[in-house]
């Protein structure tokens, strides 16, 4: 029998596709290509194959390399894995190249319920990512360093952010207490858009004019914040190349007080003794703002199926699997990606499972969308010169000023 066949044989039985024995089909693993944060252990993909009966030929790189590898592939008309990660940035970019199959047709009409972030990667009514990671930001802490430094109260705004690291920094002996990555990659720019907000501005107006140049603006606070924390000894030197993942590190060694644009799910592996050194003290808050009323920006990530990609339907069983409960909760509970369905994070904080579960409901319900018309085809441009001019601000070789008009003029220049 057929493949085809044998699976809309499998869909009137009511099996789904997801999990249908594929070792009859596949002749070698299924291959895909993922960032370093769901590197799947063999637990897992011990479980995907008794799922399945197939194999995962699993390719882990850096965020900034996956997108690179993405873009060189497909502009070779080859794929660079049958199943990759689709990040909420690419979609304006790979949307309009067309370069991802449509998923819509893989879901439920009950799972899309359960995953409101579809939304995100959707362009012109197509599904090209189907989102398995939840991320969005909190203030994450180190409530023992607090103690010792007599601070009693998690900081509500980026003031009180300074002055508790300053206490840190001078009562606990803690070198450097504020953790930032000031690379020049996109976690130092994810960073900057979240302080933006913090500081109470926003990065365009609805014409998509930058607001960020002016010094009274968010935007030019956040990044002025940044670059004098860091001359105040408040963040490491070395932050200037280090990536977020990097900063997590320090965090979970306990080298660092404030992993200030922290990803929620994280606190799952700041927890968990086998991980961390700093377990017992791993703490959550609302990201702190100028006045005090939480804002905070989405940026989930996704699963998407390049139109070369050589095995679609063992692709589409993977995201499936990806998307089942006891997967999402192994991921959470062992990797630290949030679940992106409804139904399993209140499953996991019902059960006290979900770390910190009441500030990060709390935080969940204040998430924004980093572009509220959607993410544009030119954020790639926009992105690459925020992370290039952060990073020669901080390393001194730029003025606030300096970096932030660059950063403004091409912005303008990617738009055109």
């Amino acid at each position: 029998m057929k493949r085809r066949t044998l699976l809309s044989a499998a869909a009137a039985l009511g099996l789904g596709a997801a999990f249908l024995p594929l070792s009859a089909f596949a002749a070698e693993p299924l291959s895909v290509l993922l960032p370093p944060w769901v590197t799947l252990p063999k637990e897992m993909t011990d479980k995907y194959t008794a799922k399945t009966q197939g194999a995962l030929d699993v390719q882990t790189l850096g965020w900034d390399e996956i997108r690179t590898k993405i873009v060189t592939s497909m502009m070779a008309n080859t794929a660079p894995a049958s199943a990759t990660e689709m990040d909420w940035s690419w979609v304006g970019q790979f949307g309009s190249a067309n370069w991802y199959d449509d998923l819509s047709g893989i879901l439920s009409e009950d799972l899309k319920k359960d995953l409101p972030t579809t939304s995100i990667f959707t362009v012109d009514g197509k599904l090209i990512g189907v989102p398995y990671n939840n991320d969005f930001r909190v203030l994450i802490y180190n409530k023992a360093h607090l103690a010792k430094a007599g601070v009693t109260d998690a900081p509500k705004t980026p003031d009180e952010l300074l002055a508790a690291a300053k206490a840190v920094k001078e009562k606990a002996g803690v070198q450097y207490p504020i953790g930032l990555p000031l690379s020049a990659t996109e976690g130092a720019a994810t960073a900057w858009y979240l302080l933006t907000k913090a500081f109470g501005g926003d990065l365009f107006d609805k014409d998509m004019n930058p607001l960020f140049t002016d010094k009274d603006s968010g935007g030019y606070k956040a990044m002025a914040f940044e670059v004098q924390a860091l001359k105040d000894g408040l963040i490491d030197p070395a932050s200037t190349s280090l990536k977020d993942v990097e900063i997590q590190e320090l965090f979970k060694s306990g080298k660092v007080t404030f992993d200030v644009a922290g990803w929620a799910g994280n606190l799952a592996v700041y927890s968990d003794a086998s991980k961390s050194q700093v377990a017992a003290d791993a703490a959550a808050a609302l990201v702190p703002n100028v006045d005090g009323k939480s804002r905070t920006i989405g940026l989930p990530g996704a699963l998407g199926v390049p139109v070369s990609a050589k095995d679609k339907e063992a692709a589409h069983a993977f995201i499936n699997w990806m998307l089942d409960p006891e997967t999402m909760e192994d991921n959470y509970l062992k990797l630290g990606n949030l679940p992106t369905r409804i139904s399993v994070l209140e499953k996991l904080n019902k059960d006290g499972k979900l770390q910190q579960g009441d500030t990060l409901i709390a935080q969940a319900a204040l998430v924004e969308p980093l572009f509220a018309q959607g993410t544009p085809g030119w954020y790639p441009e926009f992105s690459a010169a925020v992370a290039t001019n952060l990073n020669a601000a901080a390393k001194g070789q730029l003025s606030v000023d300096d970096a932030l008009k660059a950063i403004a003029d091409a912005a303008k220049e990617a738009q055109q």
